[in-house]
């Protein structure tokens, strides 16, 4: 199961990696972010989360169920504007291709060694709390998807 969720995170990573073209493009009407800021936070998510589960000790996973995320990851739907991120994962007021670029690149590493973690390690989410890596694999493909519909809808104007 991990390599199909893993396979999906990779070509979603190369979705954001096509519309980084259009970073600097903004609709008021649908965020006050640009293409760029969403882009930004989806990696800082991407990148940080994977980080949190490789370095997790595997024996601490305990499952405990939780009403939102069993909801939410279900679904593979989060409501927009309901959550405000921590401020670990906020873009900084200038979001360069560059930065973009290397980030993407940390993503695509990430995938590689998330496949190969055990199915205990585990992210421990500010809401959903302890995610294991299939929930977290999941999660992020949900996070990175949701920021994606952002940005389409950004670009359709």
């Amino acid at each position: 199961m991990s390599n199909h969720r893993t396979e999906i995170l990779s070509q979603l990573l190369s979705k954001i990696e096509a519309t980084i073209p259009q970073k600097e493009v903004k609709n008021p009407s649908v965020s006050n972010a640009t293409v760029g800021w969403q882009l930004d936070h989806a990696l800082k998510v991407f990148n940080a989360v994977s980080e949190w589960t490789a370095n997790s000790n595997p024996e601490d996973y305990k499952y405990k169920f939780n009403y939102w995320r069993t909801i939410l990851l279900t679904s593979g739907y989060f409501p927009r504007g309901k959550v405000k991120a921590p401020k670990h994962v906020l873009p900084p007021e200038t979001v360069t291709t560059e930065d973009l670029l290397k980030q993407l690149e940390t993503a695509r590493i990430h995938v590689g060694k998330l496949k190969s973690l055990p199915e205990k390690a585990y992210f421990k989410h500010f809401i959903f709390g302890k995610l294991s890596k299939k929930k977290t694999l999941r999660f992020l493909e949900v996070h990175t998807n949701h920021h994606l519909k952002i940005i389409n809808d950004i670009l359709k104007k």
